[in-house]
């Protein structure tokens, strides 16, 4: 009986490894089959990929070349922050055809507090801070979520780039020492569980308030148009993914997209400081602000294609909401 059984096995066996022969021959071969045809389309994307670092390359000496030259005859960081914020502007006008209106409200000489929507991937922010830095020379410290802290390397950058976890009395002392300062109150939910209607996903979150009245500093509400059409969080297992979500406080839940849509920040009016405003008050008047710049620039839902089309046909009203 044991005799069969061992038969029986090595002949399973032996079929098992001639079908895994077949299996890797068959691929080797498809392989070799293919190639001309991989090699025919991979040739063209390198040559693509090529005309792109061109065309930063080229974006960044035509608009910035004096301000680079200034920034490395002051100081090591602030010329390797205008070359950062150079290539980050260079990204965003190639790839999205970057715009900002409004950047006239942001002060030069005196501190204020910048509170934004925040999209699935806050890459608006990072174009935002970069050309506030090349035409105001003014450095935006930003309020990040605590987990990026733990990981690796996050130190080179949130050292120079001034980004911070934030705490309340952390944020009211970098306004009091004359600086402009980023706050999402949306913060990880808004970007993990926010969709295509644009709705602010704030909850009970007043703590920029209370930093703005501290510090006696006005606010200064921001939307970036599109901005959930370039990245989007999947909508299957929504409540799974928030589940995990309010176990573990990280960003968990997957994200595709870097399409390449038309987006243009919105920087609305300051918000000047009242005394005689609660917390609670101011935080609603500024999400009324930021309501406000949505219902004036953004169509909702929002539209990948149309977005996309943005790009090169932007009829009178198209970037206006339709009621």
């Amino acid at each position: 009986m044991l005799t069969l059984f061992s038969n029986a096995y090595n002949y399973t066996a032996s079929i098992t490894v001639g079908y895994i022969g077949v299996d890797v021959d068959l691929w080797l071969w498809m392989t070799w089959l293919l190639w001309p045809l991989i090699v025919t389309f991979l040739l063209p994307l390198t040559i693509v990929l090529l005309f792109y670092i061109t065309g930063v390359i080229l974006y960044v000496y035509k608009l910035h070349r004096e301000r680079l030259i200034n920034a490395y005859e002051n100081n090591f960081w602030d010329g390797a922050l205008k070359t950062v914020a150079a290539l980050w502007d260079a990204h965003g006008w190639i790839w999205h055809g970057y715009e900002v209106n409004g950047i006239e409200n942001v002060p030069i000489d005196s501190p204020a507090l910048l509170v934004y929507y925040h999209g699935a991937i806050p890459i608006d922010l990072y174009y935002m801070i970069s050309r506030i830095y090349l035409i105001k020379a003014k450095l935006v410290h930003t309020v990040a979520d605590h987990f990026l802290f733990k990981l690796p390397g996050w130190s080179i950058i949130s050292e120079p780039l001034k980004v911070i976890p934030g705490t309340v009395q952390t944020c009211s002392d970098i306004l009091k020492e004359n600086n402009l300062l980023a706050i999402s109150p949306g913060g990880v939910y808004e970007a993990q569980f926010g969709d295509r209607y644009y709705r602010l996903m704030w909850k009970k979150r007043f703590g920029f308030a209370k930093v703005a009245i501290d510090a006696k500093v006005p606010i200064i509400p921001i939307f970036t148009q599109n901005i959930r059409e370039a990245f989007r969080c999947i909508g299957i297992g929504r409540r799974f993914w928030l589940r995990i979500y309010l176990w573990t406080r990280l960003p968990i839940v997957p994200i595709y997209g870097g399409f390449p849509v038309k987006l243009r920040t919105h920087i609305g009016k300051p918000i000047p400081y009242d005394p005689n405003l609660s917390a609670e008050d101011l935080q609603k008047k500024v999400a009324s602000a930021i309501e406000e710049l949505i219902f004036q620039h953004q169509k909702v839902p929002g539209n990948i294609l149309r977005a996309l089309c943005e790009r090169v046909y932007n009829p009178l009203g198209c970037s206006k909401k339709k009621t």
